[in-house]
């Protein structure tokens, strides 16, 4: 089945703290790990099918596009810069992996990518419990797609998301 990405570089660039002149072959990967490790984890694999396949037939309407539009969307939106932002200023070529200066701008530290990084998280997590919330109180009478995982499909994660930081 084709996949679609549920954003576009438009959105990304608008709703987030991207400039607009970065590539959009810089990230779009980003998009694509996101949907597949964030989005997928809350909504499932079929209810995620469900959307990909009315995108790609042009036919989201109604309930599907609400939940895209109004939920999804924006946490897709953050997560995309929680994966994009540790690999933001390197670039891997033939001749290796090279880090991104410029003579009128100063690089930052680690430290100020990972307060960025959980910035955008907070954000993301903030878009992923309303659409929990949304998707509990509207799955089985809007979104049937959503009970009926089976198999190898990913089943979603209804509990929300609440994450704490890593403990070494």
């Amino acid at each position: 089945m084709a996949e679609a990405l549920l954003i576009s570089r438009k959105d990304v660039v608008k709703f987030t703290a991207m400039n607009g002149n970065v590539d959009t072959d810089k990230f779009i990967q980003y998009v694509k790990i996101a949907q597949d490790k964030h989005i997928e984890n809350y909504l499932g694999t079929e209810l995620l099918n469900k959307i990909q396949a009315d995108i790609i037939a042009s036919t989201l309407g109604g309930d599907y596009l609400t939940l895209v539009n109004d939920y999804v969307k924006p946490a897709l939106l953050h997560f995309t810069l929680v994966e994009f932002l540790p690999f933001s200023n390197y670039n891997i070529a033939n001749k290796g992996v090279f880090k991104h200066t410029s003579e009128n701008s100063e690089g930052v530290t680690k430290e100020e990518i990972d307060y960025l990084l959980e910035k955008e998280r907070d954000t993301a997590e903030y878009y992923i419990n309303r659409l929990v919330d949304y998707l509990s109180f509207n799955a089985g009478s809007k979104f049937p797609e959503y009970y009926t995982n089976n198999n190898e499909d990913v089943y979603p994660d209804k509990g929300g998301t609440s994450f704490e930081g890593w403990v070494i």
